[in-house]
């Protein structure tokens, strides 16, 4: 049995939606440019036609990326309890400050979000992530180390939203 996909209304509803224009409209533009490249005849040459079997392929795994999630997710709320609030859990805003002298920055805020949520370059981090089973359950003032193979650091929690 495979394990739950958790989910929030919002990203459930970016996943549907999804869905629905890779489904309902980008197969539909494909199909149009595969009939376009197959009308210039020799498709052993045909770049045009190698490009649109290409983008069908990756269009029709993503549609079984999203049916697969949608078969097997369960809803959430971005707050369980709220005796949870103040402790760091999925879906937490979290500041915290590196105590480390050599690699000190002022506060780094992130959100943890399901794996399938998680973005880097928006500070969404993965709760699968090793810093994210390191923070889970901490509270505010608390200190959390953590080891990665080359560094080892210390947070302190400075805010939990």
């Amino acid at each position: 049995m495979s394990k739950k996909i958790l989910l929030t209304k919002e990203w459930l509803a970016e996943i549907q939606d999804e869905l629905k224009i890779l489904k309902d409209e980008k197969r539909f533009e494909i199909a149009e440019k595969l009939k376009e490249a197959i009308s210039y005849w020799d498709l052993s040459e045909n770049s045009e036609y190698e490009d649109a079997r290409n983008e069908q392929a990756q269009v029709e795994l993503r549609i079984l990326e999203l049916e697969d999630i949608l078969k097997n997710y369960e809803l959430v709320s971005s707050k369980t309890s709220s005796k949870d609030w103040l402790k760091v859990n999925i879906w937490s805003l979290v500041t915290i400050e590196n105590l480390w002298e050599a690699h000190k920055w002022e506060k780094e805020t992130f959100k943890i979000v399901w794996t399938t949520e998680s973005d880097i370059y928006e500070n969404k981090i993965s709760n699968e992530s090793p810093i994210w089973k390191v923070l889970l359950w901490k509270t505010i003032w608390e200190m959390a180390n953590w080891k990665s193979p080359s560094w080892e650091f210390s947070f302190k929690i400075l805010e939990i939203k």
